[in-house]
């Protein structure tokens, strides 16, 4: 159990390491020196900096061992427990995914890896003070050497990402599937699950006036005809969108039509040409324009712009005074918290059911305390059953609404119960299951893929079959 408790976090810290939680302190005091010293096969001496392993067209260095105990270091985690072999194991599965993703011609552009080495440099910049010593913890002689590095680092570990998903994507599970693998769990150890929240909101939208809507139309159409005429749209976009999941990317996001967008952002997206910029268009976050970079088959590859109306302080006052009188009707039995939510409510992805809502990591209404959002949390962990809170401004990235909420159901903590729990059980199998389906994987792809490790480490337990015995 130790060792896949081991296992499972080497992962962790080696493939998302660079998402990146880099602390200043660490920078400064952590050192390859003292790395260097960790664990090697009994009796063996490690090269300075050699090629220690070769998968496909990938090579893994001695230095990729010594970072890879710097990142996990990096990000508060003990190396106490953790062998080279360990990390050089986790290495060569990082490198197995890379190498097949390119066989398998997915392809990562370099725009988007560049969005993404923009927004985790912000992040370390704002950890860490200065990019000097971001250069000096990655041992690196210079930023353009640093960059270089870390480009490609983040390269590889999206092809990882890519690959896994393409791994999995296909993997489904039947209800009979779940149901067996229910019944395998011994009674001792089947899972507990914590105590659980249903939740039901109602949302008044402060209204926006027709001005404030054309002046923001305007300044997009400015936006663009200035690139139409040749300015940069990532650089509009970097300096004048108000998107916090794209602004520093340039505004660029990668689509299909099943990705979890807005149906109208969508339409438009998917409506435009290779190289043409949308008019202005209207979704429930503000105003967006859109350009489209690059369409691949059914992916799409754009920069968009998002501008929200200014609310003024009259138009809150009003959604408050609103939201207010149909707390009182609630209150005073003239009409239900669903009825309210399904009439009233202006926030259309709840009003259908109740105002009930859904929770976007196990797509139930279940809400377990311990992981809920703490926006969430804060507004009904004190609540009584049927209570509904008072009315509250939630701002969002300059977004403002006033909402109130009510607790419709509580569910203590409680032992897995296949009825109940089914959704949960669900998940869990069906990562069983992908499991498996990557471990077949590895299987197959380490025995038609050339690799070769060193002797320094022939001795190494590796729990996949990489000196193919």
């Amino acid at each position: 159990m130790k060792s896949a408790t081991i296992k499972a976090a080497l992962i962790f810290f080696l493939l998302f390491s660079t998402l990146t939680f880099v602390n200043a302190q660490e920078i400064i005091k952590d050192s390859v020196v003292a790395v260097a010293k960790a664990d090697v096969p009994s009796g063996k001496k490690l090269k300075i900096d050699g090629v220690v392993a070769t998968v496909g067209d990938y090579i893994i260095l001695d230095s990729d061992i010594d970072k890879g105990f710097l990142e996990i270091k990096s990000q508060g985690g003990s190396t106490a427990d953790v062998t080279r072999c360990q990390v050089l194991g986790t290495l060569l599965e990082q490198k197995l995914y890379a190498h097949q993703a390119v066989q398998d011609s997915i392809i990562v552009s370099d725009a988007e890896v560049k969005g993404m080495m923009d927004e985790r440099l912000t992040y370390m910049l704002e950890q860490a003070g200065t990019i000097d010593k971001i250069v000096k913890f990655y041992q690196k002689d210079s930023e353009e050497e640093f960059r270089t590095y870390f480009f490609d680092v983040l390269k590889e570990q999206k092809l990882t990402s890519e690959m896994t998903k393409k791994i999995i994507e296909k993997v489904e599970i039947t209800p009979e599937e779940v149901r067996e693998f229910f019944k395998k769990i011994p009674v001792a150890d089947l899972p507990v699950f914590g105590a659980e929240l249903e939740v039901a909101q109602i949302v008044i939208k402060p209204k926006v006036t027709d001005e404030d809507k054309k002046r923001v139309i305007d300044k997009l159409n400015g936006f663009r005809k200035e690139c139409l005429e040749g300015a940069s749209f990532a650089t509009k976009a970097v300096l004048y969108s108000e998107d916090p999941g794209s602004s520093k990317n340039g505004g660029y996001y990668k689509m299909t039509r099943k990705t979890p967008f807005v149906k109208e952002f969508k339409d438009v997206a998917f409506s435009l040409a290779e190289g043409e910029i949308s008019e202005p268009f209207e979704t429930q976050y503000g105003f967006h324009i859109i350009y489209v970079e690059k369409i691949k088959g059914q992916e799409v590859e754009l920069r968009h712009i998002l501008i929200a109306p200014t609310v003024v302080q009259q138009s809150l006052k009003e959604a408050k005074e609103k939201i207010t009188l149909i707390r009182k009707k609630i209150l005073d039995k003239e009409i239900t918290f669903a009825e309210a939510a399904k009439t009233m409510s202006d926030e259309k992805e709840t009003r259908a059911n109740g105002g009930a809502l859904v929770n976007p990591k196990t797509q139930d209404t279940h809400f377990e305390l311990t992981n809920m959002d703490p926006s969430i949390y804060s507004q009904v962990s004190n609540l009584k059953d049927n209570e509904i809170s008072m009315p509250f401004l939630e701002d969002v990235q300059g977004k403002k609404d006033y909402k109130i909420m009510i607790v419709t159901n509580r569910i203590d903590s409680h032992t897995a119960d296949y009825a109940k729990d089914y959704i949960k059980i669900k998940d869990l199998a069906l990562k069983e299951k992908q499991i498996k389906a990557i471990a077949k994987w590895f299987d197959t792809k380490i025995k038609d893929t050339y690799i070769k490790i060193v002797d320094e480490y022939h001795d190494c337990p590796f729990t996949s079959n990489w000196l193919k015995k």
